[in-house]
């Protein structure tokens, strides 16, 4: 039980928002798929029998639901965004730092952000208001963007991936992901729960307690090396977005799994293209992009360099307004 609100919750209520409830969540927001063993798994209201998406999972269905107008949610792997595709909402992963995490129990320190949650980037513009003493959306002009990962995804969600750079006139460029930061992260969760682990390990459920195992292993050598190479993919990610103003990515490869899916089976490939950008730091922006493959929902991901989160979502309600 905490003993206190987050610092995020504080300032959202200061400007005269309203908690509705608590929502369920991947354990720890230490998973994609929101299948709780403790509280159930989280249902997707737009498309029933696949998964709502994680970490906070809860968030994105209690807006799809229409139970709430406005939804917080934290991001260490793409648990804003990748619930946001999911359920065809918006999401933004912030700058990191920009959003306060006092309050917030952590999953990987160094990875982890808080952000807004909506169903449209007015919505969440209004949030990162309330939540950034100062905000202000960047006045959008006619931005250089890049297109990258389009090639990745199954075939109709890279159809609605290259629609929306045709929109904002994005252009095809070769942008780095991150090689080997995984020991960096897991040794970060692995602090986290070390000793909470050591004395509770079997009230954790079998997902999250079959990872903070493997994380207990990472070694000395291992996450010395992944800062290093944190280090150098920040580097080649600078290289790769010069003279560019923003980046066009997709959330997700592919359209929501089935409720029932191995969430280890399919962790790895739902944060291919969301984990970078935690690595990085930069602002990310998941929006819907229209239907793919069975009908189901397809996103895209607008990212700007640190501080650019004014431009990243005057880009995304351009965006939104031509999809």
């Amino acid at each position: 039980m905490p003993a206190r609100s987050a610092e995020s919750v504080t300032r959202l209520e200061s400007a005269g928002y309203v908690d509705v409830g608590k929502t369920n969540l991947h354990e720890f927001a230490y998973g994609v798929t929101s299948q709780n063993p403790h509280y159930g798994t989280v249902p997707n209201p737009i498309a029933p029998g696949r998964i709502a998406g994680g970490s906070s999972g809860g968030s994105a269905a209690a807006l799809a639901a229409r139970l709430a107008d406005a939804a917080l949610g934290t991001d260490s792997g793409g648990s804003i965004r990748i619930p946001a595709a999911c359920c065809a909402l918006v999401g933004l992963k912030p700058t990191f730092g920009l959003v306060p995490l006092d309050g917030v129990f952590p999953l990987a320190p160094t990875f982890d952000h808080a952000g807004p949650m909506a169903r449209t980037v007015a919505d969440c513009v209004r949030m990162m208001e309330a939540l950034v003493p100062g905000f202000r959306i960047t006045e959008f002009g006619d931005p250089k963007i890049g297109l990258a990962w389009a090639d990745q995804c199954d075939p109709l969600v890279r159809a609605r991936v290259e629609e929306a750079a045709a929109v904002l006139g994005a252009q095809p460029i070769e942008f780095p992901r991150p090689d080997e930061v995984d020991p960096m992260f897991m040794r970060e969760v692995a602090d986290v729960h070390r000793d909470l682990f050591a004395e509770h390990a079997d009230s954790y459920g079998a997902n999250v307690r079959t990872k903070i195992e493997r994380c207990l292993t990472v070694t000395d050598a291992e996450y010395e090396g992944a800062v290093q190479r944190r280090s150098e993919y920040r580097r080649q990610a600078d290289d790769a977005l010069d003279g560019l103003d923003l980046l066009l990515v997709p959330t997700l490869p592919t359209v929501p799994p089935p409720r029932d899916v191995d969430e280890l089976s399919v962790r790895r490939s739902l944060i291919r293209f969301t984990l970078p950008f935690n690595a990085l730091g930069w602002p990310a922006l998941a929006l819907p992009a229209g239907t793919a493959e069975e009908g189901l929902p397809a996103s895209v991901q607008l990212v700007g360099r640190p501080g650019d989160d004014g431009l990243v979502l005057a880009a995304g309600g351009a965006l939104e307004s031509a999809v």
